[in-house]
């Protein structure tokens, strides 16, 4: 879908990177290396979207940090679409409404990082019921063409490692 909007599969991967999660930052280089890309090819895309207001900049020592642009008029919309693409808006309307007490869902790894590596890893705080978990998983699984692994913890297990959320992409309840 985003592919045949989008013809430049270097700004779909920048979307994904820095839409999916807002605090989401990285530099030149290291997108370049991420993706695979020619620096200049990453360069092109950064001032374009930069240019377009997507994008926010800001010095770090010798390097520039890119993000994105929470203040953009569109910026919710274009969030909203790549999370569509990548399945997250299905994955709480089919697994995570109906699992019981539900407290906080919180998608970690490559997908909370802006990549698409094909598994979305799903960490769940509350008391569910595992075993339609597990049901609501594979109905999952073949509407989204992804692999989706989930933890569940409960509130103390959550407050202990409160801080290994700070970079996840929490996509239920508030904290």
């Amino acid at each position: 879908m985003l592919d045949t909007l989008i013809t430049s599969k270097t700004r779909i991967k920048m979307l994904l990177k820095f839409f999916t999660n807002s605090a989401s930052s990285s530099y030149l280089r290291g997108l370049a290396e991420e993706f695979g890309e020619s620096t200049n090819a990453i360069r092109h895309e950064l001032n374009n979207l930069s240019k377009a207001g997507y994008l926010v900049s800001q010095e770090d020592g010798r390097t520039i940090q890119y993000r994105a642009n929470t203040h953009h008029p569109l910026y919710n919309e274009v969030r909203n679409l790549v999370h569509k693409y990548l399945g997250i808006d299905k994955i709480i309307d089919h697994v995570l409404s109906r699992l019981g007490d539900l407290q906080l869902a919180f998608i970690v790894g490559d997908y909370a990082q802006g990549k698409d590596s094909g598994t979305i890893e799903l960490v769940l705080v509350g008391e569910v019921d595992e075993i339609y978990l597990k049901r609501l998983e594979e109905k999952a699984k073949s509407i989204l063409h992804r692999a989706i692994k989930t933890k569940v913890i409960n509130e103390h297990e959550f407050e202990a490692q409160r801080n290994e959320f700070n970079k996840a992409l929490l996509v239920w309840g508030n904290l």
